[in-house]
């Protein structure tokens, strides 16, 4: 514990800022895991349960249900509900929404991969600086032997090392968390075509209904 408090204090402020940077990147990951946790539902099952109210016409029961449901993929079929209710554009509905809910699954996604992206270069400046200062020492005339000088190197090649330690973990992070946000995109398409599919389904059956009764 101590040599790794020690290299990080060698390492300078350009350490520091990559220790920031790190703690930044696991509470972005955190909080989003335990989003996209919360939000994963059944979708096959929760379209099934939807359908098999609205067949009765259950629309209060139907609405209660997706609010009670977690996810943007109820609150979109909820939006759809509410657009079929009041005889308004179900497909306008379900776009407007989807504009809604994308940005809430991408938000801080930037910040992390913006932290992959700098992170090795945050090393390589300190690694520089680091390197710099060492020349420079020797350019003024102090005397350094060839391990102090090797230390001097080994230490500023620390930050490039941390950088690294950052970068490659939000990588691997950013790419999980960008499959999360994808596979959350397909099933709101998924359940879209579905809700359209039986609200259009479930009209002709009303209009048939009519004419037999006309007839």
């Amino acid at each position: 514990m101590t040599s790794y408090l020690k290299l990080i204090s060698d390492g300078g402020p350009v350490m520091f800022a990559i220790i920031a940077c790190s703690l930044i990147a696991v509470y972005i990951f955190i909080t989003k895991w335990f989003q996209f946790h919360r939000a994963q539902v059944n979708v096959g099952e929760l379209i099934a349960g939807l359908v098999n109210v609205l067949k009765r016409d259950g629309m209060i029961e139907a609405i209660t249900l997706c609010d009670h449901t977690p996810g943007p993929v109820a609150r979109l079929l909820n939006s759809a509900i509410y657009a079929y209710r009041n005889d308004d554009d179900i497909q306008k509905a379900l776009e407007a929404q989807s504009l809604v809910e994308v940005p809430k699954l991408e938000t801080r996604l930037n910040v992390l991969a913006t932290i992959a992206y700098v992170a090795p270069l945050l090393g390589l400046l300190g690694t520089v600086l680091g390197m710099f200062e060492a020349f420079q020492t020797m350019e003024n005339g102090a005397s350094m032997s060839l391990p102090e000088l090797s230390k001097g190197i080994y230490t500023a090649l620390t930050c490039t090392a941390a950088g690294l330690c950052v970068a490659i973990p939000c990588h691997i992070a950013y790419n999980y968390l960008l499959s999360r946000v994808q596979n959350f995109c397909i099933e709101m398409e998924k359940a879209s075509a579905e809700i359209i599919y039986f609200f259009q389904h479930h009209e002709k059956g009303e209009g048939n209904v009519a004419n037999d009764e006309q007839k």
